[in-house]
């Protein structure tokens, strides 16, 4: 007799580009989780009309739509896709009837996770943020660097195609560089931390490419790469299209040289500029909306390792 292995069942609020690829990614991937429901507000919205088709419940009337579902009382954990205003209310809602969250907006209500990192520690965190799409692609590249030496500033510059670019990833501009630059600092870090969005409008549209720039007390250059290649391979294993785009750069700074931020008062350093791109896996987007692929990948991850601890408790 063969036995079906139990998975918890998960909700994604937000039918957009992210919900949407992440609906995929679960009925496509997933080992500990399942499809329970789509939340979406746009009854004519792709995500919830692929929803239909593929035979995901699915509801156009938003969080309070999901909870008048019956599906609803199966639901253990909810991805909130939406924006970083919409959270706060639908974290409440769902931290009242014991639902896990997942946050892919940069409210930043629950701890920075980015699985490459801090995962384990937090499984039990009732909401757990995901940073940003810039922040799950360049804070494990500096908290790499960090293992080996101190980074006293790093900089940070997310390029993403202007059509990768939906309106929640756009209202939530101003957001994405404060919870970018906090979590280089709190995950990364890095004593002082900076975060940059670009939109690049070129056509055909460009995958994402990410710049790190770091100043670093001075440390063996080889050991620092192999922690930063030995890191790359591990996101590699829940984003395969995280990678180098070139070899990594050291540059030794002298006297007054320090990256003209005389207020870390440093008179010498190593800077580390480190250049990375990010391929979708094109389930539903884009391969160059790697923005997004990284999210929905990292989101996913953590849902599956919650989930597993959670199964495990309760056998």
């Amino acid at each position: 007799m063969t036995h079906t292995r139990p998975k918890a069942k998960v909700a994604i609020i937000g039918s957009g580009n992210i919900g949407t690829d992440l609906m995929i990614k679960v009925l496509r991937h997933g080992t500990h989780v399942e499809m329970g429901a789509l939340v979406g507000i746009d009854p004519q919205s792709d995500g919830l009309a692929r929803a239909q088709r593929l035979g995901v419940p699915c509801t156009a009337q938003g969080v309070e739509g999901l909870m008048d579902m019956e599906e609803f009382a199966d639901i253990r954990i909810a991805f909130d896709a939406t924006s970083a205003g919409a959270h706060a209310h639908h974290n409440a809602l769902l931290q009242a009837h014991g639902v896990r969250v997942i946050d892919l907006t940069p409210a930043a209500i629950g701890p920075y996770v980015i699985p490459a990192l801090n995962l384990d520690a937090q499984l039990s965190a009732s909401n757990i943020n995901m940073v940003t799409c810039g922040g799950q692609a360049t804070i494990p590249i500096i908290a790499a660097v960090s293992q080996v030496t101190t980074v006293h500033y790093a900089e940070i510059v997310a390029s993403i195609a202007s059509k990768s670019a939906g309106p929640g990833t756009r209202a939530n501009i101003d957001e994405f560089t404060e919870t970018t630059a906090k979590a280089i600092e709190a995950l990364g870090g890095a004593r002082r931390g900076k975060a940059i969005i670009i939109l690049n409008p070129a056509d055909p549209p460009l995958i994402m490419r990410d710049t790190i720039l770091m100043l670093a007390e001075p440390a063996d250059e080889a050991i620092i790469e192999r922690s930063i290649t030995d890191m790359i391979a591990t996101v590699q294993g829940y984003v395969p299209g995280y990678r180098l785009k070139q070899r990594i750069q050291f540059e030794t700074l002298g006297p007054g040289q320090a990256m003209n931020i005389p207020s870390l008062g440093l008179r010498e350093g190593l800077k580390v500029s480190v250049f990375l791109e990010v391929e979708g896996a094109a389930h539903y987007l884009p391969a160059y909306a790697g923005n997004l692929d990284i999210m929905t990948s990292a989101a996913l991850a953590c849902a599956e390792r919650i989930a597993q601890n959670h199964l495990a408790l309760t056998a």
